[in-house]
């Protein structure tokens, strides 16, 4: 019985790995492909994979796409979002656990209540709150990369805060009296004491939230605006498609050079997140 299961197990799992990881084959295959050789069979394996090299370098050198221009406009989202995420959550998270008020429980539980809440009802709310803001003050938080890591800090903070607030919750509070018998200020101790013991939890929000914000299309292309200057991978992938609807050769081949940099984050550091959620576990 126990062997049966086992199988069952192994046949089952195979089947969702199957289906998760065939639209990325197909991606991959295509985009070694001619665009007639994709229409005349989309599932076959390409002829030549030199033609994936030809498929980039045109998609590269395009002027619709501007692959190189988009990629630093994703990697300074990106990048800016983490950082202040992974400062202000953790600090938002340490002070939320450490000062045990009524009001900071209201307040963490905003943050976990927040997450319930689907983007989609507030995206339209959001754009008509920046538009006024923009207006009133003058400060550009449409169309803008300042705008952009904005929201994302909005969006990506109550997750990070929840996870947070349970790893603080696991040093022990003699840490922080003995720096202050020491004489180490509040600052002090967050940032030499706490910060650094919450480094494999922070690797770990690090990669989930970059892979979130690096893939994110719904949220750049309202801000951002298909047919505006500044666009991220995805945005400029979308623009490309528009221009070229019939080239599935240049179309897959753009969409596989806007995975290519997740994908290297997440095989080096796979090994960051499963120890970072399993120190979670234990604590």
């Amino acid at each position: 019985m126990k062997k049966l299961n086992r199988t069952v197990i192994t046949m089952v799992s195979l089947l969702i790995a199957i289906i998760v990881l065939l639209p990325f084959v197909l991606v991959v295959l295509n985009s070694a492909k001619s665009s007639a050789e994709i229409v005349t069979s989309p599932v076959a394996f390409p002829s030549d994979f030199s033609q994936l090299f030809t498929n980039f370098s045109s998609v590269i050198k395009n002027q619709n796409f501007n692959y190189w221009t988009s990629f630093l406009t994703s990697f300074l989202v990106t990048s800016i979002s983490l950082v202040l995420l992974i400062i202000f959550s953790s600090m938002a998270a340490w002070v939320l656990c450490r000062n045990k008020t009524k009001w900071s429980s209201i307040i963490f539980l905003g943050f976990i209540a927040a997450m319930t809440i689907p983007f989609q009802v507030v995206m339209l709310p959001m754009l008509s709150s920046y538009r006024a803001i923009q207006d009133f003050t003058g400060i550009k938080f449409l169309q803008s990369i300042g705008g952009l890591v904005f929201a994302y800090l909005g969006f990506g903070g109550s997750m990070s805060i929840f996870v947070l607030h349970g790893f603080v919750k696991g040093i022990p509070l003699e840490l922080e009296e003995a720096a202050a018998i020491d004489g180490c200020s509040k600052e002090g101790t967050f940032f030499r004491i706490i910060f650094p013991l919450l480094r494999p939890v922070h690797v770990t929000l690090l990669i989930l939230n970059g892979i979130w914000i690096w893939n994110d299309y719904l949220l750049p292309s309202l801000m951002l605006g298909l047919s505006g200057n500044i666009k991220t991978l995805p945005v400029a992938v979308t623009s490309f498609v528009g221009s070229f609807v019939k080239q599935w050769d240049l179309i897959l081949s753009a969409a596989f050079l806007a995975m290519i940099p997740i994908i290297i984050l997440f095989i080096f550091a796979q090994k960051q997140i499963i120890k970072g959620m399993v120190e979670g576990a234990i604590k």
